[in-house]
């Protein structure tokens, strides 16, 4: 059997009609097909391949520590170089407050994790999230999603969850001695990249402190340089009690965390010791991986340029076709109006070499985030090839 036949035969499958491209290598912002077609990557995988693809720096971490050793023991018993590394970086990029990190492998997980230390360090069951954000998809962090669509099938899910609308600050008051946590984007990203209104993420910052409540921040999307910060809370001045990081943290490999104090962390190890654990979370090769990625972030100075290239996306864009742009950073949304034509755009892309996509829960607009590498010759040069299909 061929590939394909294999693909579509053996392998789980997302949808009815997946994309189906076949890709033999990728390197910097391009993929290339079986075929010898160049793809520019518009997504970075969802905003994984942030140093862009098989970054050598990468690379040549994950086949040093491959060489050394794999997977040795359960997380957190052993001690590791990778993941001691790579923990104290992050470390030292965030807050006093945020100085303990909990590496799992998903964004999911983190989530997951996330909202069991706030339920097991508050001694409170209420989970209260902002409607159109999109926390993962293992059955916890499904139970944090508004959408009944995705949800419905899948119950029963977590009880006592809430919801409040993103930027309404009248909803706060739903915060109250009760909740163990609010979970929020400090951007929304699947709900087509929906900004903090003026004030809003310190209102609820203070809200959440006037409640005893902890603030999560899920910076699984915005982490990492995404926003033209290494994150979000930094980009709007706010700290959260609790962040969760995956995706552009890893260098293309598979690694997430989920990061507090060492108070509140601490409350994990007890009454039951082993609250959370996970066998592969944070292998020493993602973590190597990660540790290089971070290093090419710092070093080649990559996050000074999201702000101007994320502008240059959106001026060179601007169109008759267009109805709106959202963005910040290299987090960008272009609302095209119908799912038809978001539909048909799409397709014309992957036909034209370029990787787009749309939004979980916004089904007209097409998502930008490229690799943070990308220079902006190739971002003149891909615009001009969309602005031809617009």
């Amino acid at each position: 059997m061929t590939l394909r036949q294999l693909f579509l035969r053996h392998q789980g499958q997302t949808s009815p009609n997946p994309a189906g491209i076949e890709i033999e290598r990728a390197e910097g912002i391009y993929m290339y097909g079986t075929d010898g077609k160049r793809y520019t990557d518009l997504i970075a995988g969802v905003s994984v391949s942030s140093v862009g693809h098989c970054h050598p720096a990468v690379v040549k971490a994950v086949a040093e520590q491959a060489g050394k050793y794999m997977h040795l023991m359960v997380y957190g018993e052993f001690v590791q170089a990778p993941q001691a590394l790579f923990a104290g970086r992050i470390a030292s990029l965030l807050p006093d407050s945020l100085s303990s990190v909990f590496f799992v492998n998903s964004g999911s997980e983190a989530n997951e994790g996330a909202v069991k230390l706030a339920r097991r360090y508050t001694g409170r069951t209420e989970i209260i999230a902002c409607a159109g954000a999109y926390h993962g998809s293992t059955l916890g962090s499904l139970s944090l999603m508004s959408d009944e669509y995705f949800k419905t099938p899948f119950r029963p899910l977590l009880p006592e969850v809430r919801y409040i609308g993103f930027n309404d600050f009248d909803a706060l008051s739903a915060v109250s001695s009760r909740t163990a946590c609010v979970v929020a984007e400090a951007v929304q990203g699947e709900a087509g990249v929906r900004l903090p209104a003026e004030g809003y993420l310190q209102a609820l910052r203070d809200r959440c402190r006037e409640t005893g409540a902890l603030l999560i921040f899920d910076e699984v999307q915005t982490g990492f340089g995404r926003l033209g910060a290494m994150f979000a809370s930094e980009r709007y001045g706010v700290v959260p009690d609790i962040m969760t990081v995956a995706k552009g943290m890893g260098g293309g490999m598979p690694v997430g965390a989920f990061i507090s104090s060492k108070e509140i962390m601490d409350s994990l190890q007890s009454n039951p010791a082993l609250g959370h654990i996970t066998t592969f979370g944070g292998h020493p090769v993602s973590c190597a991986a990660g540790l290089a990625a971070l290093d090419v972030l710092l070093s080649e100075k990559l996050i000074d340029g999201v702000e101007r290239k994320g502008a240059m996306f959106r001026n060179l864009l601007k169109d008759a076709a267009v109805e709106e742009i959202r963005g910040e950073g290299l987090l960008i949304a272009v609302e095209l109006g119908t799912p038809e034509r978001l539909s048909k755009f799409i397709e014309n892309a992957y036909r034209n070499g370029i990787v787009t996509d749309w939004f979980l829960f916004n089904n007209t607009s097409f998502r930008i985030s490229p690799p943070l590498i990308v220079s902006e010759s190739q971002i003149e040069e891909t615009c001009e090839t969309l602005k031809k299909q617009l």
